[in-house]
């Protein structure tokens, strides 16, 4: 079952979806980008899900959200590039030290080489 709520226009290309659906034969409430251009008319990957069963809390948290809170100036662009450059460092610097502690919980201690010994061998005729 599919059931389409709302349609709500994001940009000239992208509408946002609201639509009550079962997916995996569990329903739930999917918010999903979908996309009318050259390249690609359809639903992207960007988007959420809301189980049936969290509905609730959901619907109660958008409706605490105070219209009040949404008015006025966004914030400069300028702080929206620091704030992403920030969190991509930050991102960048979290996958370091998960590759390096992997590395080392993986393998343990350093991988001690052998050296092969070398032995003497009469020559065989096939």
């Amino acid at each position: 079952m599919e059931k389409d709520i709302d349609r709500i226009p994001k940009n000239k290309e992208t509408d946002i979806v609201l639509r009550i659906d079962d997916f995996g034969g569990r329903r739930g409430l999917t918010i999903r980008e979908f996309v009318k251009s050259e390249r690609y008319t359809g639903f992207t990957k960007a988007g959420t899900r809301i189980p049936a069963d969290k509905f609730k809390i959901f619907k109660e948290a958008i409706n605490s959200i105070d219209e009040k809170d949404l008015e006025g100036e966004a914030e400069p662009q300028e702080y929206n590039q620091d704030y992403q450059r920030e969190a991509q460092q930050q991102r960048q610097q979290d996958y370091n030290q998960q590759k390096q502690s992997y590395s080392q919980e993986s393998f343990g201690k350093k991988e001690v080489k052998k050296k092969a010994k070398v032995q003497d061998v009469d020559e065989v005729e096939f």
